[in-house]
């Protein structure tokens, strides 16, 4: 096959494009942190994420976060093509800020937790997940 200048111009812009997929979803989650924080410093203690280890299969992965005194929290698995998972408010008269749900992930990545606390500090904690199966159409 002969190739033209034309068919070389348009094999690397599809590569480009095509480089380029993985970061937009990174870039998309560092979006909806800074979204979410207003560009705060996050600090590493008051929430507790529980997730396991390893999933069986990507398709239902539970995940349960808790955090005394959140406003509220936002959960995040930064390898998906959409990371943002979901978010929960509590209200003042809230029990306990704890929430729990499954989620899908794509592939073997971290899940993340950012919980906005009362005096208007941000707190993490993140919990790796190896996926055997991927959730995503893996």
């Amino acid at each position: 096959m002969k190739f033209t200048r034309r068919d070389t111009i348009l094999i690397a812009a599809g590569a480009t494009a095509t480089a380029m997929l993985p970061m937009r979803a990174f870039a998309a989650g560092e979006d909806e942190i800074a979204a979410f924080t207003g560009g705060a410093a996050i600090g590493d203690s008051g929430v507790t994420l529980t997730a396991p280890e390893i999933a069986e299969n990507g398709n239902t992965v539970p995940v349960e976060v808790n955090a005394p005194g959140a406003v509220s929290i936002m959960v995040l698995a930064l390898g998906n093509p959409n990371p943002g998972v979901c978010t929960f408010n509590f209200g003042p008269l809230a029990g306990a800020q704890y929430g729990s749900t499954r989620i899908r992930l794509s592939k073997t990545q971290t899940v993340t937790a950012i919980a906005k606390m009362a005096d208007g500090s941000f707190a993490q904690a993140s919990s790796e997940v190896k996926v055997t199966i991927g959730g995503c159409g893996g």
